[in-house]
């Protein structure tokens, strides 16, 4: 399994994480500023700009990052060759989740180390093939009873699937797939997202076919002028998610106080400026800490526990190509979510 040579990092995960990760951010910031997952319904009709945000940002970046922990997983046993390797990050991963649960149980980082250890380390026993199958099994499954988090095994053997069939390595090399992709998938998005107004139902699957298009959205947009400009907005963020993530809930926590108020009570207007702040700051001091260091505070760390002699010695660089940031939105329970809560 290791590699004799490693290849370059794949920026575009990192631009596509980095992305998500401030689509997380808004979705979280009141669940964050009351310390819970889930906000009840108070009884009052969403504003025009909650509907909105349901639309376009609940449960839309989820899946993204659920996808690409998948993608991250297989990549990092490609270069270690050992599951030893794995078993010691998805263990760290647990022990970071847990203590962030201390600040916001809405955490997830817990939950995927957990849906790791169970579906992710077996799967490496599986041929491609099969795990591909799994994959669209379990998510067939999941949106059968009800989706939510119960969506995360399947979208984690996908992602393990689609770099154990190449795709990893072909995701900048043309625009006309994930065009395509994207351009189908923008239909079920419109009509399922149309249909999750008055049905909760299809709240998950509306989730699902929207984040596929924001991320063939973002593979087209990486083959154009633009690829620069994103590279340098949204790449920062992506290599340092898990410190961005966590340090997230901190800097909503820290500003709560100020904004005043009830989180509940938040305008959408205010989410995006906690969260457009927040981000702002992250990617300065992202951007600034790169320029010395190969990866983030916290990174570091779990890097550490994944290799403690490697990492001490600075050496075996070969599993950056997958990114190895994680960071999620957290859907609370394994139920649809109701469209008159402000679930995330």
């Amino acid at each position: 399994m290791s590699r004799l040579s490693p290849r370059p990092r794949i920026v575009a995960l990192d631009v596509v994480r980095g992305f998500a990760l401030c689509g997380i951010l808004v979705a979280n910031v009141r669940p964050i500023a009351t310390t819970v997952g889930l906000l009840p319904p108070d009884g009052a009709p969403p504003t025009t700009a909650d509907l909105w945000l349901g639309l376009l940002v609940d449960h839309r970046f989820f899946p993204i990052f659920s996808l690409l922990f998948g993608m991250g997983f297989w990549l990092l046993y490609e270069s270690a060759g050992t599951r030893v390797v794995l078993v010691r990050r998805l263990l760290a991963l647990l022990v970071l989740g847990l203590a962030h649960r201390l600040l916001w149980d809405g955490d997830i980082l817990a939950i995927y180390a957990v849906a790791g250890l169970v579906v992710l380390l077996p799967s490496t026993w599986l041929p491609r093939r099969v795990v591909a199958v799994l994959s669209a099994a379990a998510l067939g499954l999941a949106l059968f009873l009800g989706g939510g988090i119960l969506v995360v095994p399947g979208l984690f053997l996908l992602g393990s699937a689609l770099v154990r069939y190449g795709v990893a390595d072909r995701l900048e090399s043309s625009a006309l797939v994930p065009a395509v992709v994207g351009g189908v998938a923008l239909v079920p998005a419109v009509v399922l997202g149309y249909l999750q107004a008055s049905d909760a139902r299809f709240f998950t699957s509306a989730g699902l076919a929207t984040a596929v298009v924001y991320v063939c959205l973002f593979l087209v947009l990486l083959r154009g002028p633009l690829r620069g400009f994103l590279h340098a907005l949204f790449a920062p963020l992506g290599r340092m998610a898990l410190t961005n993530y966590l340090t997230a809930t901190v800097l909503v926590l820290a500003v709560r106080p100020l904004v005043g108020g009830t989180a509940e009570d938040w305008s959408a207007a205010t989410v995006l400026g906690i969260a457009a702040g927040v981000v702002a700051v992250q990617w300065v001091w992202s951007t600034l800490w790169l320029r010395r260091f190969r990866q983030g505070p916290v990174e570091y760390v779990w890097r550490l526990a994944t290799y403690p002699k490697r990492a001490r010695q600075g050496i075996d660089r070969s599993h950056e190509r997958s990114g190895e940031g994680v960071a999620a939105e957290r859907v609370p329970g394994s139920g649809p979510d109701d469209p008159g809560s402000r679930r995330r």
